[in-house]
This record gives C-alpha cells, structure tokens and sequence, in this order.
C-alpha cells in the first residue's frame, strides 16, 4: 500500500522589507544604509555587497524586519527615496507580504511549465501563478487541471503586435508582476519588452540550460542561473533530451525562485546574484 501526503503549507514568516539598490561606488555607503535601519529598529535579516570596479559601481541588497520597525510602512518609500536618491543610483523597494502574481508564457513543451505550477502548488516562493498564455491548444488541459487560466493568442507575422497588445491589456487587467517564458518558442517584440518584466529559458545543445532576462536580441539578456549535466558516448539522442529537459526545469525553478525573493540585480547586462 502506498502512502499519500498532501503538500503541507508553510508557516508564514514575519513581514520584511527588501531593499536593492545600484549606484556610482563611493565611501559610506554600506555605513549609510545599515545605519538607516538600525536608526529605526529594524533587525537586519540578511545583507550583502558587491562592487563592479570595472563599472565603478556599488550594488547592495539588505533585508530586515518589519515587526519592531518604527517607521510606518506608508514612510518607508519616502525616507528610503531621500537616502538613495543623493547616491545617484537606482533602487527597489519590496515587502515581503506582498505577493506576487505570475503568468507563463508557453508553447508546446510542458516540462518547464509543469515544474513551475508544481512549486506554485508547494508554495515555494512567496507568488501565485495566476495565468498562462499559449501560442497553441496543447497545454490547456494540463493547465486546467490545476484550476488555472489558460489564454492562447496565435501569433502570426501579420499580427504580431495586435496579439501582444491584447496579451499586454490582458496582464494589466490581471494585475501580473512578472511574465516567466517557459520554454515559449516565440521572439517577443521590443514594444513588448519595454511593457512588462521577463524571465527566459532556453536549452543550449541539449545538455545544458541558461535562464536569463528577456531582451530583444534573442538570448542576449543578463545571466540568472546556469547549469550543465554531463553526457557520454552511450547517451542516445533520446537520452540527451532528458537530459536537457532535466536540467531546464531545475534551472528556471531557480532563477524564477531568485528574482521572486529580490535576490536579482541588473546593471548593463550584467546581474548580480545574492545567493
């Protein structure tokens, strides 16, 4: 007799607040953002640096609690923007209970997209996934059976940008934060990338996988995760397939996983990961 167990939800942690931030490098800064913190009763949860001396740039993410935080939640973006805003840079600003909605993007393989549903339904990161779009049919029933939307636009070159507009309108209605191309064998257009954020996966010669920022050149964009697997001459062609499709899923899981936690910084088209 076998046993069956019913994934379990996770306690919630408490709230927290995220802070990313890239600006020019110069003395003080990491004094200036600790202090800031600590100024208001914040407990730092998690912290780290890192310089681009090449670039001359600083970049930073800090993460502490908001259980003993003094400042009210509607003063934290005010206060964080008069600290950061003299550094010159850029930053983020992100809450932990806030979750995030996410839609996938898929054409007709299935392996990617169903190891994301399957971490949704584990609720291993703190997001939802709350639509998937299709360019084919394919998929719908294997979406479904989760009890998730499922939308085909069927793209030609005629109607390209009519599709993306619709698909556009479509994740603003759905109040979507991030779109994740699992394994959506479509180029997507400069307009649509100025739109929305992306996360794209793709598999390089079978026995290995990039997942990266999505740009307008096709597998250009900044670096998340990378991994390979080894093959031997015994490996049929079969055998590197599952082997390519293997190590697509675990490298997408990671680098959705990644950017869901704020652990993702680009600059140029370079990323910084805190791991």
């Amino acid at each position: 007799m076998a046993a069956t167990t019913k994934p379990s939800t996770p306690t919630p942690l408490p709230s927290t607040v995220t802070l990313l931030i890239v600006c020019p490098d110069q003395v003080g800064i990491v004094a200036s953002l600790t202090s800031f913190v600590v100024k208001y009763g914040g407990n730092l949860r998690d912290v780290d640096f890192h310089t681009d001396h090449e670039e001359g740039l600083f970049l930073g993410r800090l993460e502490w609690g908001l259980d003993k935080f003094t400042l009210s939640r509607s003063d934290i973006r005010p206060a964080i923007d008069g600290l950061c805003s003299p550094l010159g840079g850029r930053y983020e600003l992100h809450f932990s209970d806030q979750k995030q909605r996410v839609a996938l993007f898929v054409s007709l393989q299935d392996h990617c997209m169903l190891d994301l549903l399957w971490r949704d339904r584990l609720s291993d990161v703190n997001a939802e996934v709350a639509l998937v779009i299709s360019n084919h049919e394919t998929l719908r029933g294997e979406v479904e059976h989760y009890g998730i939307p499922f939308h085909v636009f069927k793209i030609t070159k005629a109607n390209k940008y009519e599709q993306e507009q619709a698909e556009l309108a479509l994740l603003k209605e759905q109040k979507i934060d991030l779109v994740v191309m699992a394994k959506y064998m479509q180029i997507i257009s400069d307009s649509f990338l100025r739109s929305f954020p992306n996360a794209h996966a793709r598999g390089v010669k079978l026995i290995g996988a990039t997942a990266h920022f999505a740009t307008p050149e096709l597998d250009a964009g900044p670096i998340i995760e990378q991994e390979v697997v080894r093959v031997s001459h015994r490996d049929t062609v079969d055998d590197l397939v599952r082997k390519g499709k293997d190590v697509e899923r675990v490298v997408l899981g990671r680098a959705v996983r990644l950017h869901l936690l704020h652990r993702v910084l680009t600059y140029g088209n370079k990323t910084v990961v805190f791991e």
